[in-house]
C-alpha cells in the first residue's frame, strides 16, 4: 500500500489531471443519461425505488420502478408515484377513484397492502391533484434497488463505498 501511495505521489501532474478528468467524465455521462431519460419519459424521476411494503404483493421493498408521465388521463387501477404537498419522499400507490376538475384530475389512491385510502397522506387535502403525479409505473426490476435502501439505511456505508471508488480510480493504471 505504501509503495502504491509513493507511486501515486510520484506520478506526473498530467497523469493526475487525466484521472480527475476521467472521474468527471463518468459523472457527466451518468447525469446526461439521467436527464435524457427524464426528457424521454416526461418525468423528473424516471426511476424510483420502492421504500415500503405498502404495495405488496405487487411491488416489494427494494423493487426498481420505471416511470413515465402518461399523456392520457389516469385511470382507476393505474399505479402512480406521487408527491404529497410539503413532503419530499414520493409514494407509490394505486389509483382508486378519479374525478375531472377544471385544473386537471382529482385522484384518490391507496397502497395495495394498506387497509385504508391515502387521504391521511395528502396533508389535509381531500384529493390528490394530477400535478402532484411524478409518473405511472411502466415496468420494474425486482429487488434491484435494494442497494439504494442499504445505502440510505446505513449512510456511513455510502461514504465508505464512494471513497473506495474514488481511491480505486486514483490507483487505476489505465
Amino acid at each position: 500500500m505504501l509503495a502504491q501511495l509513493q507511486e501515486l505521489v510520484g506520478q506526473p501532474w498530467r497523469r493526475k489531471v487525466f484521472q480527475v478528468v476521467q472521474m468527471l467524465h463518468v459523472l457527466a455521462v451518468a447525469l446526461a443519461a439521467w436527464k435524457g431519460l427524464a426528457i424521454v419519459t416526461n418525468t423528473e424521476s424516471p426511476v424510483v425505488v420502492v421504500l415500503s411494503g405498502s404495495m405488496e404483493p405487487g411491488f416489494y421493498r427494494g423493487d426498481l420502478l420505471f416511470l413515465m408521465k402518461p399523456s392520457r388521463p389516469l385511470e382507476v387501477g393505474d399505479v402512480t408515484v406521487y408527491r404529497a404537498r410539503n413532503t419530499e419522499i414520493p409514494i407509490v400507490h394505486r389509483v382508486l377513484e378519479t374525478h375531472t376538475a377544471p385544473k386537471g384530475q382529482l385522484l384518490l389512491t391507496k397502497g395495495d397492502n394498506n387497509p385504508m385510502d391515502d387521504i391521511m397522506l395528502y396533508n389535509g387535502a381531500r384529493w390528490l391533484h394530477s400535478d402532484q403525479i411524478v409518473g405511472c409505473v411502466m415496468g420494474y426490476l425486482p429487488y434491484v434497488g435494494y442497494v439504494t435502501l442499504i445505502m440510505n439505511d446505513y449512510p456511513m456505508l455510502k461514504y465508505i463505498v464512494l471513497g473506495l471508488l474514488g481511491v480505486s480510480m486514483l490507483f487505476e493504471r489505465e
